[in-house]
């Protein structure tokens, strides 16, 4: 069954653009599902979907005579006198095929529907060979929103940020969302009931992104001090990133981590966020605070306390909706999250009304209007605070 993700509609709308239609994201996020979805929405029959984990497939694609590959397609049923729907899975097994794209995109009427599993691999082959002939669009694991809708769950969409507390809601969900907080929004996870087995699918996906990713697009081969690394990195989730003492901590030299952290960041393992500040120069010399991309592989990494996993859940449920920044001052008081420059979010397990009033404060010294807490769970006599279940 297809559950239409909320990127579903915009890419719909990129199948009548000549661009190529870039899907990119973690292995297992869902692109080879999205794109035969988007292939049934074409209502042409001169399509066809090639899955480039096939040798025979790859082997086409790296046939040197540009034409004669359009010669094989033809042999497939491709029609090259009218526009044509090609679905390339997987491009990042073939080396140099932006070359193909290029030329085939220029001198047929082709529309291309491609998916990578690393924009570290997009970014770098496609940024000069293919501009201005693709968009790129970044899918993630599930939100809650979508979790709930990937279990079938009945839930009212609720206005965000506007909408406080709702005790109703809260004990229509609470069970779910915690299950999103520990095991994260991979599809295939989210669709599987057994602990156990969510566990095993979460290490299945770590391991190929360690045995499959890094040594496919980047030159490391110690696997062992890049997993230690990882796992170091969870334990500063939600915490500004010192690189130095990172770097004596981990005994990895603070050239080679960085190169590191630049990787896991353009692979979608992880994100780092900025501080909020009205000078650029700050802005720079600041440490980022860091996030994972998914709160089951953050399960599997460390043992994060309750109050982490929690934030990082929530900045998951966030990142679709703008820019993400943190606010600090020289006093150490921070705001976890800045949204798009205009509303201040403080992240509490169980938040009361100083914690509003502090919220509030800071937000005056930073010159943000908009002020909200998003807590875990219900306490007693307040509800001035949105449930974070209900950010979806």
């Amino acid at each position: 069954m297809f559950y239409p993700r909320k990127i579903f509609q915009e890419l719909k709308n990129h199948l009548d653009k000549k661009q190529i239609t870039v899907i990119t994201g973690m292995r297992r996020t869902g692109k080879t599902t999205m794109v035969r979805e988007l292939l049934n929405h074409v209502s042409s029959e001169n399509k066809i979907y090639i899955d480039l984990e096939r040798f025979d497939n790859r082997e086409l694609f790296s046939d040197p005579n540009y034409d004669s590959i359009a010669t094989q397609l033809t042999r497939q049923g491709l029609d090259f006198s009218g526009k044509a729907w090609i679905v390339l899975d997987e491009i990042q097994l073939v080396p140099y095929i932006t070359s193909v794209l290029k030329y085939l995109y220029d001198n047929y009427t082709i529309k291309f529907i491609i998916t990578g599993s690393s924009s570290f691999y997009l970014r770098n082959f496609f940024s000069d060979s293919l501009a201005g002939r693709k968009k790129i669009f970044e899918l993630h694991p599930l939100d809650f929103g979508e979790f709930l809708l990937f279990r079938e769950i009945p839930s009212v969409q609720v206005p965000f940020p506007e909408s406080m507390f709702n005790i109703h809601d809260y004990n229509h969900l609470a069970s779910l969302y915690e299950e999103y907080i520990d095991f994260g929004g991979f599809p295939e996870v989210a669709l599987t009931p057994a602990k156990e087995d969510k566990l095993d699918i979460l290490n299945d996906i770590l391991h190929s992104y360690l045995s499959m990713d890094i040594k496919q697009l980047a030159d490391f081969r110690k696997d062992r001090e890049i997993h230690q690394l990882l796992k170091l990195l969870g334990e500063h989730c939600g915490s500004r990133l010192d690189i130095s003492k990172l770097s004596v901590v981990s005994g990895i030299s603070r050239p080679t981590l960085s190169n590191w952290l630049d990787f896991f960041e353009q692979t979608f393992l992880i994100t780092r966020i900025s501080v909020f500040t009205k000078s650029p120069d700050k802005e720079i010399v600041k440490a980022r605070k860091v996030y994972f991309a998914d709160n089951g592989l953050l399960t599997v990494l460390t043992q994060a306390s309750s109050g982490v996993r929690f934030e990082n859940a929530v900045f998951n449920q966030l990142r679709g909706k703008g820019m993400l920044q943190y606010y600090s001052l020289k006093s150490g008081r921070e705001i976890d999250f800045i949204l798009d420059h205009k509303i201040a979010l403080e992240i509490k397990e169980r938040p009361g009304p100083t914690d509003l009033r502090n919220l509030e404060n800071l937000s005056l010294a930073a010159d943000i209007d908009k002020s909200f807490v998003i807590g875990h769970y219900p306490v007693p006599g307040f509800i001035k605070y949105i449930w974070g279940g209900s950010v979806r």
